[in-house]
């Protein structure tokens, strides 16, 4: 492409040009106008004038021109490859803050499975062994049975035995004293268990019914996890609530949970008086499903 400066230049040089020639065809006019056929010819000095056109300066100016356009070619060209940088930076960035998220989110799916793996391994754990107690009790009692039967045809042969079977009697007594406090140790125990299991149930369903209350803002995301403290009276209602410990939403998402609690009103406490507590403490996760 011709710059203005060069067609400036060309412009000029052509006009230069076309005012030689029209100068000598005016002076050949001029001279032949009082021409006769058998005159001799005199000899008249014609001065003509030449226009010298600098082709140099032309050329310079299009040498300058031409370096001006490369120049600008080539920063343009920086230029594309500083975007192409910058835009192949920014895809490495997501990409990595992707992977990211999908380690953590890969690694709390693997920590909830190994404990559900732990929670039931223990709960079968516990279960054989009151399945063994409860079959090493059987045992126990069917063997004072066959005593006691052996004892009473003992009394009834020999009276003599009278006082050996008094002594089985006094020794069964005390077997049966410390079955019987064995069996309410064992029943203690159980109800223990029963208890924490009615905990778990308690607090998930606590947990269920404030999730099924949420309205998700526009901002939380996959992976949210914050531990939700909720003060309560005797009939479930809820007097304060709050989030206690490390959250991983923003401001919008945290005050959309506390206010899910506070819609929930009153808490579940029908059939879960053993377990009530007024401080309850519960994980609010949503995993984007």
């Amino acid at each position: 492409m011709i710059s203005l400066q060069e067609f400036n230049a060309m412009f000029r040089a052509v006009a230069a040009a076309l005012a030689v020639h029209v100068l000598m065809v005016a002076l050949i006019v001029i001279g032949t106008m009082d021409w006769q056929p058998f005159r001799q010819p005199q000899l008249t000095h014609i001065a003509i004038e030449a226009v010298i056109v600098d082709t140099s300066e032309i050329k310079k100016q299009r040498d300058e021109a031409r370096r001006a356009q490369e120049m600008e070619d080539r920063r343009r060209q920086r230029e594309e490859l500083l975007r192409q940088q910058r835009e192949r930076e920014a895809e490495q960035k997501q990409q990595a803050e992707e992977a990211a998220a999908r380690r953590e989110l890969e690694l709390e799916a693997q920590r909830k499975r190994e404990a559900q793996d732990r929670l039931m391994k223990l709960r079968q754990q516990r279960e054989r062994q009151l399945e063994e107690e409860r079959q090493k009790a059987l045992r126990e009692l069917d063997d004072i049975k066959r005593q006691r039967e052996e004892a009473e045809r003992n009394r009834k042969q020999e009276q003599e035995r009278l006082k050996q079977i008094q002594d089985i009697r006094e020794r069964e007594r005390q077997e049966d004293l410390e079955r019987q406090a064995l069996e309410q140790r064992r029943a203690q125990d159980f109800r223990a268990g029963q208890l924490a299991t009615e905990r778990e149930a308690y607090v998930a369903t606590i947990a269920s019914i404030v999730t099924g209350n949420w309205l998700r803002p526009p901002t939380a995301r996959a992976g949210l996890r914050c531990r939700v403290q909720v003060i309560q009276i005797p009939g479930g209602e809820i007097i304060s609530s709050s989030l206690v410990g490390r959250c991983n939403g923003d401001e919008a998402t945290q005050r959309s949970i506390l206010a899910a609690v506070e819609r929930t009103g009153s808490l579940p406490y029908r059939g879960f008086e053993d377990v009530f507590t007024r401080e309850i403490e519960f994980i609010f996760t949503y995993s984007g499903d």
